[in-house]
């Protein structure tokens, strides 16, 4: 019975990054960009009704349908899937576009012009949901730095929570990064979304560009990466967090098996994703691939796609996704090495803490791979350098009454800092945290005065 995903994508970003999600997507399970059946491997199709609806043709073979919603405040991205390559393989009812935009304003996708939507996104989710045989849960693409994935996301995630609570949310979302910014206003919205993450979500991939920046340039040898090659990146990292569900394999983890074995305390299921290998084509026949090479390269800081350097946390939990022709013990050895070598970046209270899933079918165009999803403390980099932007205009008001006119209270903006304060003190506080040996107490008894008489 398959395990089925519904995908929501919000925004501009969310939208693009989306399109190449459902290409890869599309590839490894052998769909042509129509949704038709291309493929020749007996294992691409038995669960491929985790991502797609199967719709029976009156002619021909059947259709897969995305199982997914794309919203935007705007209709430019929308109208650019609708007309591109992949245009024709989306539900046309699945795609909701306002008329004015956000304009990178958290509290107009949050209160205003996102409100106004919220009643047919949740139309289209519940009619998705009752479809589903058993609905795992929601994978919601979005970045943190606009007005539309930040503001119009963080109230779906709150909708997400009250209408489905037993069900796994998990968000791909794009942080603002300081070398790669495009508006003034990207550590308010970052951190007002962080604020509504910390509550309603439970498995969060940050990703940033400054990193897919230095991945591309770096390791890709690309000179001038556009967009479509960030977003490669990503879709190859969401493929990897969902191929346990999608193939068969050994050890196989799905969301709540993730979130289970990754969320030690539940407010700190901010996540670093990273992939290997990332391979400059012109070099791939020169590149030796094994277990252990793999997994040296996922707790790598240059295989992250998030701009912060582990060495400078520890690993609360990590998971290990290992695909193509690796078998269970070379997997498993070579991460216990890893962890006996880099033991001091292990927090030692959480023994065995990085779990290893196998899957026997590799990406396309690679004989073997690994995703890695790490809770490590080295995240309050992340958040620390978005509160420090944000402390530096909030305390000036600068730019709030955009977000007053739309009927926002600026208390919001105080809760949501010190909220991002204390989780910021909740990692340093485990990253510190020792294992203590048991204090042997000694047993006390309490005296009787010897004056008095004692029934």
């Amino acid at each position: 019975m398959p395990r089925e995903i519904i995908n929501v994508q919000v925004g501009q970003a969310g939208n693009q990054v989306g399109e190449s999600f459902w290409q890869t997507l599309l590839a490894e399970h052998g769909l042509n960009e129509e949704g038709y059946y291309k493929g020749n491997d007996p294992l691409q199709l038995p669960m491929v009704d985790v991502f797609f609806n199967e719709v029976d043709q009156s002619v021909g073979a059947s259709k897969y349908v995305p199982r997914s919603v794309q919203i935007d405040l705007e209709g430019g991205v929308c109208a650019h899937i609708r007309s591109g390559k992949i245009g024709n393989l989306f539900r046309p009812d699945t795609f909701l576009t306002g008329e004015t935009g956000a304009g990178n304003n958290w509290a107009k996708g949050f209160y205003t012009e996102g409100a106004e939507l919220v009643d047919p996104i949740l139309d289209i989710i519940r009619r998705q949901a009752e479809a589903c045989d058993a609905l795992q849960g929601f994978q919601m693409i979005h970045s943190l730095g606009g007005g539309t994935g930040a503001g119009l996301g963080s109230l779906l995630l709150s909708k997400f929570r009250e209408e489905y609570p037993d069900r796994m949310i998990s968000t791909f979302s794009i942080l603002p990064s300081p070398k790669v910014s495009e508006t003034v206003v990207e550590p308010y919205n970052a951190l007002l979304s962080i604020h509504q993450l910390l509550d309603n979500s439970d498995l969060t991939m940050c990703i940033d560009n400054e990193a897919l920046y230095d991945i591309s340039v770096r390791t890709l040898h690309v000179k001038a990466p556009a967009f479509s090659d960030l977003n490669s990146l990503v879709s190859q990292v969401m493929c990897g967090v969902s191929t346990s569900l999608r193939f068969p394999g050994q050890l196989n983890g799905d969301l709540r098996k993730l979130g289970l074995n990754l969320v030690p305390f539940p407010r700190l299921h901010f996540l670093m994703p990273s992939y290997a290998p990332f391979v400059d084509p012109k070099s791939q026949a020169f590149v030796r691939v094994s277990a252990p090479d793999l997994t040296s390269a996922l707790f790598d800081r240059a295989n992250l796609l998030v701009a912060c350097d582990p060495r400078f946390g520890r690993y609360l939990t990590a998971a290990t996704i290992f695909r193509g022709n690796i078998a269970s013990q070379e997997a498993e050895m070579s991460v216990r090495d890893l962890q006996t070598k880099k033991s001091s970046q292990f927090v030692e209270w959480i023994p065995d803490n990085v779990s290893v899933a196998l899957c026997s079918v590799p990406p396309v165009g690679q004989t073997q791979a690994a995703t890695c999803l790490a809770n490590s403390t080295a995240v309050q980099e992340l958040f620390q350098r978005t509160l420090s932007q944000f402390a530096a205009m909030y305390k000036r008001q600068a730019f709030l009454h955009w977000y007053t006119g739309e009927g926002m209270d600026a208390m919001e903006f105080s809760e949501a800092e010190s909220n991002a304060q204390d989780l910021i003190s909740e990692y340093q506080q485990y990253q510190e945290a020792t294992l203590e040996p048991e204090e042997e107490y000694e047993e006390y008894e309490e005296e009787v005065p010897a004056d008095e008489d004692v029934e």
